[in-house]
């Protein structure tokens, strides 16, 4: 496809605009056009090449004064900015894409032993419903105890790379940890290629045995759960396996993905791949970076209305978790920021 073809699709849908807009260009093609034309044979033939550029830059110029006056115009979000849409139409279409990009990227050099990593996250697990004086168990697969006081408040968490003596108790954060980001790192690299091999894997690494709401789910909601677990408590999945992991999870049944892009507690635009679960009345939501295809959080809403026997009756709507994660990097020092 030729570059004018491409200008021309960039807004097809944009209004023409009016001959008062397009005179001031005119008018120098126009001038243009009658100085060069006094030129020589040879001159001439290069005034017709730029000739067509400058149409090109008229007619761009145009297209985004359209755009900037056109507020009524329906929009995806903020993709007029970005260089390319992500394909939502499906969620093999969605991850295959993004798997698709991570296998061309390099991979980083993996943090030492003794650095730490820095997680900044906005949000967490919220109960709207608690009831005075109730004990809240919960889910030791999704982050806890974030301050819910105020939403927007920045929670940072910095876990030693290597610290596999420290994964095995509660963190500070009271996020449950079983393994440090060094071994969360060597399961993500090992996984095989075959998407059932690479989810049996991931059953075997996160297995049922954690709390009462896992009891009794299918090997479905343990994969979709499992890929979740390992995306929310990993490090910077080396690029080639991350790719591996999303090409698994678009095999997941009733795996879906939302068909625009949904705004996650920090305000971002990100890619929501969603399951929901009879069993929990819930709907779980995986936020990817439509720009990175990096994991970026989390969200978890209620679909039906039922009694939970921790914070009483639940509603369609009532959102039970809901974490962005916007930095991640690594530093020589626990409590040292980027």
């Amino acid at each position: 496809m030729d570059e004018l073809t491409q200008l021309r699709e960039l807004r097809a849908d944009a209004p023409v605009p009016d001959r008062a807009a397009l005179a001031p260009g005119r008018a120098l093609l126009t001038d243009a056009i009658a100085g060069r034309s006094r030129r020589t044979r040879r001159l001439l033939a290069d005034w017709r090449i730029a000739s067509l550029g400058a149409a090109a830059a008229i007619t761009a110029a145009a297209l985004i004064a359209t755009q900037v006056v056109d507020t009524s115009a329906p929009r995806h979000g903020h993709l007029a900015a970005r260089a390319h849409d992500p394909d939502l139409s499906s969620p093999a279409a969605a991850l295959n894409e993004a798997a698709d990009d991570l296998t061309r990227r390099k991979t980083p050099v993996e943090p030492r032993s003794d650095q730490w990593v820095y997680l900044r996250e906005i949000g967490g697990t919220v109960t709207d419903r608690v009831r005075a004086g109730s004990s809240i168990r919960t889910d030791p697969s999704v982050p806890q105890a974030m301050d819910r006081s105020d939403p927007h408040k920045p929670h940072e968490t910095w876990l030693k790379y290597g610290g596999e003596a420290e994964a095995k108790k509660r963190t500070p954060d009271l996020v449950y940890r079983p393994y440090s980001p060094r071994r969360l790192h060597r399961i993500a690299t090992g996984l095989p290629q075959d998407p059932q091999k690479l989810l049996a894997e991931l059953r075997r690494a996160f297995p049922a045995d954690a709390g009462h709401r896992l009891a009794g789910e299918t090997t479905d909601e343990h994969n979709y759960r499992a890929v979740f677990t390992l995306l929310d408590q990993s490090y910077a999945i080396p690029p080639h396996a991350l790719a591996r992991v999303y090409t698994a999870l678009a095999t997941v049944k009733d795996v879906k993905v939302t068909d625009h892009l949904v705004r996650d507690a920090s305000g971002r635009e990100v890619i929501a791949v969603t399951r929901e679960s009879s069993r929990m009345n819930s709907r779980q939501e995986i936020f990817i970076d439509p720009r990175t295809y990096a994991y970026a959080g989390f969200k978890e809403v209620v679909t039906k209305e039922h009694q939970a026997w921790y914070d009483g009756t639940r509603y369609p709507g009532d959102v039970i978790g809901d974490l962005a994660r916007t930095g991640t990097s690594v530093v020589d020092a626990d409590g040292q920021k980027p």
